[in-house]
């Protein structure tokens, strides 16, 4: 395979743009970016067929050395995919393929505009995932802002310019924090090489200044997660956004943050993330048990679903954070199957909207007997987001909550309850479309088209297969668990501890020199997990200290 075949992969939406003012004909517009975004999703098959699926790391790598000058060294462009970021880009080509699908009817309007904005957005988002230099993640993490906060302003419903001001508002800010410690961090380091980050000394780098730049990268990615109580601007841009731009924001957008704390923060940050994970452990739980009751009460199902995205999120960031192989793994396939399972149901929502122009749960009844086939996909979105056995909603919340008790009871045990409120406000969610006597606005629905049928049948169908069959996933999903399992293991920590202290460098065998010899077979939990604040095992002494002594 080509060196430059990912930089095709990544630029190919916007190589595709200039192709859309060839004809005013807005047919041609919507066919054109329907064939662009199915040329980006083509372009993972043969990734599938050459990765080393055993391999933890950096795979079809393409790099262009000091691809802009500095005055203390070059900025390379490097680009790269482990499996993580594999399942990641290939579930964002799909869900971008079948966002454009969707946009053939429910988009009126400045067509040319909005499937710019739609191209740019992808760009934006790959870039983020197989970025492995921390400008280059920087860049296209604010590449997506403007077009996706446009989408909303634009294309959204009465509320849509206050709902895009706060998007971009919250974004920003975010982003100034992640790039003043970027900064920092090179002004100590002279490197943006993230695997190269992940595995030298910080020691040069004082305790304080590292909890700093700690708080600075998680804040960034606390919002874009988000992470209760950074929360606030996702329900009202999901109300007001359309389909399009709850589809990508609830499927593709939101793991974006969690994937930058499994790629930066804990990487760069081991020792600082494992005191201060019960910190963000309890924040976790707190937004998985505060999305589910308030999903409970919600009249707009766009804002119950945007609430339930909370609830599951916050099972995202509590697996990674559990440092178990269960939980880890289970963190990793859940951030993969929320994005089909909200994907699937804000495209139903969006269907139903453009039909009824509500999304008002009390607008409509008895759906199951005038629209027999959107019930049973409605039935089927509710029942995986609800976690139920055979969906895919199911493996990952379960491979959480094991690796959560092992960590926790406490927090297994809080955790476990927002399974039994997931279970309540998606039969509450269920029963108000499907259940009763069809009024007048359900017994007048058109029946879905057949593009229509293709876009739900295609996630439904990923639903049920990686329900019943969730190795599909895990394989790949498994060496990049324990890439993160190792990083913050005891011995990954004396090391980058011991590294830069006089005589320790020639006495110390360095194990882990880069992301590949970081995916060997971790130890144990105990063994891994050095003690300290934040690890749950008192009374023993942190790395750092052992490594003073």
């Amino acid at each position: 395979m080509p060196q430059y075949y990912l930089s095709i992969l990544l630029f190919l939406p916007v190589l595709g743009i200039p192709f859309l003012f060839i004809s005013k004909n807005e047919k041609w517009v919507r066919v054109w970016s329907s064939i662009v975004t199915l040329g980006v999703l083509a372009m993972t098959i043969p990734l599938f067929l050459e990765f080393l699926k055993g391999d933890s790391g950096f795979q079809f790598s393409h790099r262009i050395w000091n691809f802009i000058e500095l005055q203390s060294g070059g900025l390379d462009y490097h680009i790269a995919i482990d499996g993580f970021s594999l399942l990641l880009v290939t579930m964002s080509a799909l869900l971008f393929f079948l966002s454009a699908l969707s946009a053939f009817s429910n988009v009126k309007e400045r067509v040319r505009e909005f499937f710019i904005l739609l191209l740019l957005v992808e760009t934006g988002v790959i870039g983020v995932f197989l970025s492995v230099n921390l400008i280059q993640f920087y860049v296209f993490w604010e590449w997506m802002v403007l077009p996706f906060t446009l989408m909303v302003g634009i294309w959204g419903e009465k509320g849509r310019i206050k709902a895009a001001m706060k998007y971009l508002v919250f974004s920003f800010t975010g982003s100034v924090f992640m790039l003043a410690s970027i900064l920092v961090l090179y002004h100590y380091t002279h490197t943006f090489d993230l695997e190269e980050l992940a595995v030298v000394s910080l020691n040069s780098i004082p305790a304080n200044i590292k909890f700093w730049l700690f708080v600075g990268f998680s804040f960034a990615f606390a919002i874009k997660v988000p992470l209760f109580p950074f929360h606030t601007w996702m329900p009202d841009v999901h109300e007001e956004a359309p389909t399009v731009g709850s589809v990508d924001l609830a499927g593709i957008l939101l793991k974006i943050g969690l994937f930058a704390y499994v790629r930066v923060a804990i990487p760069l940050f081991p020792q600082v993330f494992l005191e201060y994970r019960n910190l963000l452990t309890a924040l976790a739980v707190a937004g998985i048990v505060y999305g589910a009751l308030v999903a409970l009460t919600q009249k707009n199902s766009k804002r119950l679903v945007a609430f339930s995205s909370l609830s599951h999120m916050g099972f995202c960031i509590l697996g990674i954070l559990t440092l178990t192989e269960e939980g880890v793994a289970g963190g990793m396939l859940q951030m993969v199957n929320h994005g089909f399972t909200s994907g699937l149901l804000f495209f139903i929502l969006g269907f139903l909207h453009e039909r009824t122009g509500t999304n008002e749960l009390k607008d409509y009844s008895g759906l199951a007997k005038s629209a027999p086939f959107l019930a049973v996909t409605i039935g089927l979105a509710a029942f995986a987001s609800a976690g139920l056995p055979g969906t895919n909603g199911f493996v990952g919340e379960f491979l959480v909550l094991i690796g959560t008790f092992k960590y926790s009871l406490l927090y297994g045990f809080l955790a476990g309850t927002a399974v039994i409120f997931a279970a309540g406000y998606m039969l509450y969610f269920a029963r108000n479309l499907l259940f009763g006597e069809p009024n007048s606005l359900s017994s007048g629905l058109s029946p879905l088209n057949v593009r229509e049928k293709f876009i739900v049948s295609i996630v439904a169908g990923i639903i049920i297969l990686t329900g019943i069959f969730p190795n599909i996933l895990l394989t790949y999903l498994k060496p990049s668990a324990r890439v993160v399992l190792n990083l913050t293991s005891k011995q990954a920590l004396q090391e980058r501890a011991f590294l830069e202290q006089e005589g320790n460098l020639r006495n110390t065998k360095k194990k882990f020199i880069n992301y590949r010899t970081l995916g060997a077979e971790p130890p144990s939990y105990e063994d891994r997990i050095s003690s300290g604040r934040g690890t749950g095992i008192p009374g023993k002494k942190t790395v750092s200290q052992e490594a003073e002594e």
